[in-house]
C-alpha cells in the first residue's frame, strides 16, 4: 500500500472530544426529560451527522422533539468546547506527514461552521488540503465525502488512507474503495474496529504516524 493522500475524521481521532460530546447528549436529553442513553450508545452515534446520531440514540421522538434536542445538544457542547484538546502527538504527526509530501483532507461528522471553529480553535487552520462536512455531504458510512475530497484533489482512491475511530469512518473507506485504519483511543471499543477489517489499527497517534511515513508516495 502507498498513499498520496490521508484522510481524517475529527472528532475522537485528531481531537479528543468523545467524553465531551457524549456528556452533551446525555444532558440534553435530561434537559428534554428523556431516557438518558448509556455512554456506549451515544458513544456509537459519534460521526453522524448530528441529526442522524439524534435519532439512533433518542428514537422515536416527533420533528419537533429532534429540534429542540439538537438545540439542546448545541448549547451544551458550545458552552465546553474550549476545553476539548487535540489527541497528543497530532499537531507534530500532521506536520510530519505534510512535510514528507503528503497530501491531508479531514471528512467529518461536523457541521461546516463546526469544523471551521474548531480548526481555528486547535490550530490547525491551512493545514489541511480539503475537507468535507455534513453540511455539504451524506453522513458516513456513505462514501460521498471521500469521493468528492479526491476528485476535488485528483487523486486515485486506492492511493487514499481513510483514518478513523469509529465503523461509520471505516466502512465508509470500504465504501469509496479505498483503504483504512482505524484509532482505537475514540467512540468505538475495538472489537467493532475489526469487524470493519481495517488494514490496521494504533493505540496512539504517533504509531499511526511511523506507519504511514514509509507508505507515502
Amino acid at each position: 500500500m502507498q498513499f498520496d493522500l490521508i484522510v481524517f475524521d475529527w472528532d475522537g481521532t485528531l481531537m479528543d472530544s468523545t467524553a465531551h460530546i457524549v456528556r452533551s447528549i446525555q444532558r440534553a436529553s435530561s434537559d428534554l426529560k428523556l431516557p438518558i442513553p448509556s455512554r456506549e450508545a451515544a458513544s456509537h452515534v459519534i460521526g453522524l451527522s448530528l441529526g442522524k446520531a439524534l435519532r439512533t440514540a433518542c428514537p422515536g421522538l416527533s420533528p419537533e422533539r429532534y429540534h429542540d434536542l439538537e438545540d439542546a445538544y448545541r448549547h451544551h457542547y458550545l458552552c465546553g468546547e474550549e476545553t476539548v484538546e487535540l489527541f497528543d502527538g497530532v499537531h507534530e504527526g500532521l506536520d510530519a506527514l505534510r512535510q514528507a509530501g503528503a497530501l491531508l483532507a479531514v471528512a467529518t461528522g461536523k457541521s461546516r461552521r463546526g469544523l471551521d471553529r474548531a480548526l481555528e480553535v486547535s490550530g490547525l487552520s491551512g493545514f489541511f488540503d480539503a475537507t468535507r462536512t455534513v453540511d455539504e455531504c451524506h453522513s458516513k458510512p456513505d462514501p460521498q465525502m471521500l469521493l468528492e475530497i479526491t476528485g476535488h484533489l485528483g487523486i486515485d482512491t486506492q492511493r487514499t488512507l481513510m483514518v478513523g475511530d469509529t465503523s461509520h469512518d471505516l466502512l465508509m473507506a470500504v465504501n469509496a474503495k479505498a483503504h483504512g485504519v482505524g484509532v482505537s483511543y475514540g467512540a468505538h471499543p475495538l472489537d467493532v474496529l475489526q469487524d470493519c477489517q481495517p488494514a490496521a489499527i494504533f493505540h496512539d497517534f504517533p504509531a499511526l504516524q511511523q506507519w504511514v511515513l514509509p507508505r507515502l508516495g
